[in-house]
């Protein structure tokens, strides 16, 4: 079967940007119950809508575009790589929130994702790696993170989350492509 977009025109880029079948799944949810302390692993956690993970410390404001970080699995062996650590670098060093398995985290910017049946989390940005890397994983740890340190999201909605929770793409437009305005006629752009 021959591949279905041709082409090089933006609506085949759309499709492409737009094309999400895969299922992805929760591999870890950690909280830190005080700042700088290290996380819990636990097997569930009740999301607070527009708010956080119920016994985390952190405590966004509301609207805010980091209520929760996540971090993509495989991208724990690519850390551990650049460190040349033998194994998967552990998820509670890298201070995120969850680790997601079977998704592309980058692919997802701007767009909703279902967590088990309840939650639903708007991804709002990059999480970029901290100084604090440094400290934990040791010299280098903050360019070995550099491009793998996951996503930040807005909390839409909230509920009972399990590690083994199916994440899914939500239909609709990426929200950067939504909020992109048409050039103005006789700009010369299009």
């Amino acid at each position: 079967m021959a591949f279905p977009f041709f082409g090089d025109d933006k609506s085949t880029v759309a499709r492409l940007l737009a094309t999400l079948p895969q299922t992805g799944r929760v591999e870890w949810i950690g909280l830190r119950h005080v700042r700088r302390e290290a996380p819990e692993a636990v097997t569930e956690v009740e999301v607070l809508t527009d708010s956080h993970l119920a016994g985390d410390h952190a405590s966004p404001k509301a609207g805010g575009k980091r209520q929760v970080t996540l971090i993509q699995h495989e991208h724990l062996a690519a850390v551990a790589g650049f460190l040349g650590l033998p194994e998967p670098v552990a998820p509670g060093r890298l201070r995120r929130n969850l680790v997601v398995s079977g998704l592309n985290l980058l692919a997802l910017k701007g767009r909703q994702i279902q967590l088990g049946d309840e939650v639903i989390l708007a991804v709002t940005g990059e999480c970029h790696p901290c100084s604090r890397m440094e400290e934990e994983l040791g010299p280098g740890g903050y360019n070995a993170m550099r491009g793998h340190g996951g996503l930040t999201a807005n909390i839409v909605r909230g509920g009972r989350l399990r590690v083994g929770d199916a994440v899914r793409v939500l239909p609709g437009e990426p929200a950067h492509a939504a909020n992109k305005k048409p050039a103005a006629k006789g700009s010369g752009l299009s």
